[in-house]
């Protein structure tokens, strides 16, 4: 097994965000290499960690990082987005705090058989859980155009996701589309020259939005903070770091909307829906990096870290 060294982004923060207490119990819904988990494990003395991740790679590696201390350590094999279910099969009520880490991680971005990367050749895969149906080959392959196209632009925000979406269409009635640099190439030749003489690279937009297509993770990021609230214990935490403006626009509208209580119209002279207020926010706006973590690991200039507490 490769390793699985992944550097925690916005670690003392997120930490701080939590109010670990030695006694609680604390879910790391994006476990990775246990980063973030090894660091709150140490802070427990009675306490429990539990640790979720669908990359059975991470998890291995999570259990080697964590192995001084899984007297206090549950690991699952699963989805962050079925949280709720997780921890009533573990037969726990409620916790003390939710980190989530969201997004790609690095040893995943790193090992160039993952089919992440647009830096290395490898088979059209992308999956998280290696284990799933989807792999980004099928997207690729059989997606009709005008998916592709909006997947393109509503999740890689690119500019030229027609263009590329024809181009990957044209391809693939010769053959299928089989590598990442094969995709690369296909992008490439979509796009106008003044767009391949930018500073990112062409592909990154597109390999994104794939990535993400591939293993729903809007769709898991909704699920889980329409769920994460109410698996709080009174005065439980919620930590979220986000990497891209879709997922951190999921997080931040629904801290908000849990915040407010009230769905009544803003015409309404009173409040008739009786809703009260779930939680207060402790970020009324992201935490970023400072310049010291940015030159340590450059990864982290898109990470917004956003908290709320239960009431």
């Amino acid at each position: 097994m490769m390793g699985f060294h992944h550097v925690s982004v916005l670690l003392s923060q997120s930490l701080d965000g939590l109010h670990i207490r030695p006694d609680g119990i604390y879910v790391d819904g994006t476990l990775g290499g246990a980063g973030h988990a090894s660091e709150v494990v140490r802070r427990l003395t009675t306490g429990t960690l539990i640790g979720i991740d669908r990359d059975s790679v991470a998890l291995e590696a999570a259990r080697q990082r964590l192995a001084p201390w899984m007297d206090r350590v549950r690991l699952v094999h699963g989805n962050f987005s079925d949280l709720r279910q997780i921890l009533c099969d573990l037969e726990i009520p409620g916790v003390d705090g939710i980190l989530l880490d969201l997004g790609v991680s690095s040893p995943q971005l790193d090992e160039a058989s993952r089919g992440f990367s647009y830096m290395v050749d490898a088979p059209l895969d992308m999956r998280m859980d290696g284990g799933a149906v989807l792999a980004a080959y099928e997207v690729v392959n059989t997606w009709p155009q005008e998916t592709l196209r909006r997947i393109l632009w509503d999740y890689g925000e690119e500019r030229y996701a027609a263009q590329i979406a024809g181009a990957i269409v044209r391809r693939r009635e010769s053959a299928p589309i089989g590598t990442t640099l094969e995709l690369v190439d296909v992008i490439r030749s979509a796009m106008p020259a003044q767009a391949l003489r930018e500073k990112q690279h062409p592909a990154k937009r597109s390999f994104q939005a794939i990535r993400i297509a591939v293993n729903d993770e809007l769709g898991a990021v909704s699920k889980v903070m329409e769920d994460a609230v109410p698996c709080l214990n009174p005065g439980g935490r919620l930590a979220v770091i986000t990497f891209h403006s879709l997922e951190d626009r999921i997080v931040k509208n629904a801290m908000q909307a849990a915040a407010k209580g009230c769905t009544c119209p803003p015409e309404f002279p009173i409040c008739v829906c009786g809703n009260l207020p779930k939680v207060k926010l402790i970020t009324k706006k992201p935490i970023v990096a400072d310049q010291a973590e940015l030159d340590a690991n450059p990864r982290a200039r898109s990470a917004k870290l956003r908290i709320c507490e239960k009431r």
